[in-house]
């Protein structure tokens, strides 16, 4: 197995990471495994703590993506054993742990939307119970013989909770530990998260030197913020876009965020590079390009990935004509040319417009007709017949659309 070379897959795997411990270490591993031609195994973990997953998540799984470009081996982790646990980072409070038929329905969820990003030929799919369920009392005593009280109360969240005298419940300091354990049981060469996650991926890295193996390379990536551009995006906050959403949806909740955000949204959501992001940035700042239209592509490319791009251009089209133009919604649906408006001489006007719900009667209808209000296909139409010919027509009365289907 051949691989690029490592000042260029250094390069691109390094786009949009917050923090990577140590790049001389992922430099010689990628020499190492070059050497040896074997893939490097690249983790990231998710507890599968609700159904749905959002653009917040796929900062990481973007990331192992790029790993997966190049050539290296992905493994998608889903916890459902630490998720019984509860993952305590940047909460002041115990979180509730989960049930079993939760953590299943989750996960196999997380198992269908995570294919819209990474190649599911190249990934390998774990869970942690594999590993965590069949331990014994007396290896989970030898695993926290590892790491001390001391050391896990460093971390910001349970050292503020320990002095301002906020419970912490002992199963909530096996959490490190036991992801922690993940790594020395997958025997993982780089390990990436958020940078909330720093601390337990870290302690990844002691526990497989406890074990005699490598320490994992540390991978993090930033949080990304929502759409109202100050708390970290959660479905909770009600500031998130869900992958699974609609791509109508999709595309009208990128336009709410704000022009500066955008610069990050394409830094994080894209593949395009940074040198391509400062020329949009700078294009933008001098009047050589409009934000909106900027915006508008960040839409189109979002949805595209979890969709398609023909669901982007079609949710570009409704947001263009629906908000910038305050245009009534096209009916999606194409209904077929109503009996009553074909007639020898070929479609009478008047009758579609009623028959297809554009005007309330026909002399309704007649009298839009007489005002020039009627178009098809674009063109105003004052002729009370039209030739009938093959095809579909938009028919557009004021703000009002519809589709029809002839022949």
């Amino acid at each position: 197995m051949t691989f690029p070379p490592i000042d260029q897959q250094v390069s691109y795997l390094k786009k949009g990471l917050a923090e990577l411990i140590r790049e001389e270490d992922l430099r010689e591993r990628l020499a190492q495994s070059a050497k040896e031609g074997r893939p490097l195994r690249v983790k990231a973990g998710f507890d599968p703590t609700a159904p749905d997953l959002h653009l917040g998540h796929t900062v990481l799984i973007r990331k192992l993506k790029h790993f997966q470009d190049l050539g290296h081996e992905v493994i998608f982790l889903i916890g459902d054993m630490t998720g019984l646990i509860g993952d305590p980072s940047g909460r002041n409070v115990t979180r509730p742990p989960m049930t079993r038929a939760e953590i299943e329905q989750n996960a196999e969820s997380y198992k269908q939307q995570v294919f819209k990003i990474l190649d599911p030929q190249k990934t390998q799919v774990a869970f942690n119970s594999a590993w965590l369920e069949s331990m014994k009392f007396e290896d989970v005593i030898r695993l926290c013989s590892k790491y001390t009280v001391a050391r896990l109360l460093e971390r910001d969240y349970f050292s503020k909770r320990y002095k301002e005298g906020v419970p912490i419940s002992v199963h909530e300091l096996l959490y490190p530990l036991a992801q922690g354990y993940d790594s020395v049981a997958l025997k993982c060469d780089v390990e990436m998260g958020g940078t909330d996650q720093k601390f337990n991926l870290m302690v990844g890295r002691e526990l497989q030197r406890d074990y005699g193996q490598q320490p994992q390379i540390v991978a993090t990536v930033p949080i990304l913020e929502g759409l109202d551009g100050v708390e970290k995006m959660s479905k909770s906050k009600g500031n998130y876009i869900g992958i699974m959403e609609s791509p109508k949806v999709m595309f009208r909740k990128v336009m709410q965020i704000g022009d500066e955000l955008m610069y990050r949204y394409y830094e994080l959501l894209t593949d395009m590079q940074e040198s391509e992001i400062s020329a949009l940035r700078h294009a933008v700042a001098t009047g050589e390009r409009d934000p909106m239209i900027a915006k508008m592509d960040l839409g189109r490319r979002i949805v595209a990935d979890f969709h398609s791009p023909a669901d982007a251009e079609a949710a570009f089209g409704a947001f263009d004509r629906e908000v910038r133009q305050g245009l009534e919604p096209i009916d999606t649906e194409t209904v077929d040319l109503p009996a009553e408006a074909r007639t020898a001489k070929g479609i009478r006007v008047d009758k579609l417009v009623a028959k297809v719900g554009l005007a309330p009667s026909i002399s309704e209808a007649v009298r839009k007709l007489k005002e020039g209000a009627v178009e098809v296909n674009g063109e105003r139409v004052t002729e009370l017949v039209l030739t009938e010919k093959p095809g579909v027509l938009v028919i557009r009365v004021g703000k009002k659309w519809k589709r029809v289907r002839v022949g």
